[in-house]
């Protein structure tokens, strides 16, 4: 097995003259507290490889740890963002799973193979480990999986976070049948791959949008019924006329707003709880009795195991999907990057080329 460089038509500047470029973070230190270094060029280790980052792609994780309330550790100076795509040009002693030239992705957990996610799986990229905004990463082959081949690498950066958290969200639990309907909230990047996923189930998909424009963006992209929050600000009564009183089977709960996703969802449905908007969100709290009389599953999502992702990428391959992205920033600006997430209410994913 090779161990040098695959250049496949790319420059590997930086690791040539053995130095490279990442950005560090700290958390609550906010997104003025970014900053691009140059250091060495890592060298992977026994069961490591080398790969050349070539995008990656923002999630509101990543704000949250700028903003000082992600809920799991946070390393001093760390490396930032979890998702990214590249190509293996180096590997360690001892290396099967991948090879020099191969285009990979990396799981952000890397010890979570399969199964129940559990705290002796906690470390994550772009968090207690080093992450993906960077030019070279250092990454355990057991995390790495291999990214469809029709996608791109800025397309294959946006798939480890929102990507898989959808697919978690409509497959991890009871589960999606085809025929059921399935509520999405907005317009991020897990609202997307959900909807996406979900035709690609041959499921009914409602979203939720407050932008006229964003309504007919979904529609375009395979949305059957869309429900605006702002004419509409009992929304969730809009779902039970579209579903004829039965409700959601299941919802993509990506707010926080639980009250409302209960409101919405059908007897013995299973909301996928991803996650909150803000550390205080000001939310009421829900009622027990709505829980208990409509038989429903709240099931929180901490993205997902390798095993998913590899389950994830047959699909969209299979489909031929592509994530929805709205823009892509260089990587001399990626605190531009940031800014613009965290700023623009954007329709899918911000991504960074690292080229």
């Amino acid at each position: 097995m090779s161990t040098g460089p695959a250049l496949h038509g790319r420059s590997l500047s930086g690791a040539s003259e053995g130095r490279t470029r990442s950005y560090h973070a700290n958390l609550g230190a906010g997104i003025d507290g970014l900053a691009v270094r140059e250091h060495e060029t890592p060298r992977p280790g026994a069961g490591e490889v080398l790969v050349r980052v070539w995008a990656s792609s923002l999630s509101f994780r990543e704000l949250m740890i700028l903003r000082g309330w992600y809920p799991l550790p946070i390393k001093p100076d760390v490396v930032p963002v979890s998702d990214g795509a590249g190509e293996v040009v180096e590997v360690g002693e001892g290396v099967s799973r991948v090879a020099a030239g191969d285009r990979v992705s990396a799981s952000i957990f890397p010890r979570w193979i399969g199964g129940g996610w559990g705290v002796e799986l906690a470390p994550q990229l772009g968090g207690s480990l080093d992450g993906m905004l960077t030019e070279y990463a250092v990454l355990d082959e057991d995390a790495l999986v291999q990214i469809p081949h029709h996608l791109s690498f800025e397309e294959a950066a946006c798939l480890p976070c929102a990507g898989v958290t959808a697919w978690n969200a409509l497959t991890g639990g009871r589960g999606l049948r085809a025929g059921e309907t399935v509520l999405t909230l907005g317009s991020g990047g897990v609202s997307l791959f959900a909807l996406q996923f979900a035709k690609a189930f041959g499921a009914r998909v409602i979203a939720t949008t407050g932008s006229d424009k964003k309504a007919e963006r979904l529609l375009a992209l395979g949305a059957d019924e869309v429900a605006s929050y702002r004419s509409t600000p009992d929304w969730p009564e809009r779902v039970r006329e579209l579903t004829g009183g039965h409700g959601a089977d299941h919802v993509i709960e990506v707010t926080g707003a639980l009250q409302e996703s209960v409101k919405s969802i059908a007897m013995e449905g299973e909301i996928a709880f991803v996650g909150l908007l803000g550390r205080d969100a000001g939310l009421p709290p829900i009622d027990p009795s709505i829980l208990w009389t409509s038989a429903l599953t709240v099931r929180a999502i901490a993205v997902g195991s390798r095993t998913q992702f590899e389950a994830m990428n047959r699909a969209i391959e299979v489909n031929g999907l592509t994530p929805v992205i709205d823009r892509v920033f260089a990587f001399e600006e990626a605190v531009d990057a940031y800014r613009y997430y965290a700023d623009a209410q954007p329709f899918g994913k911000v991504v960074i080329a690292h080229n």
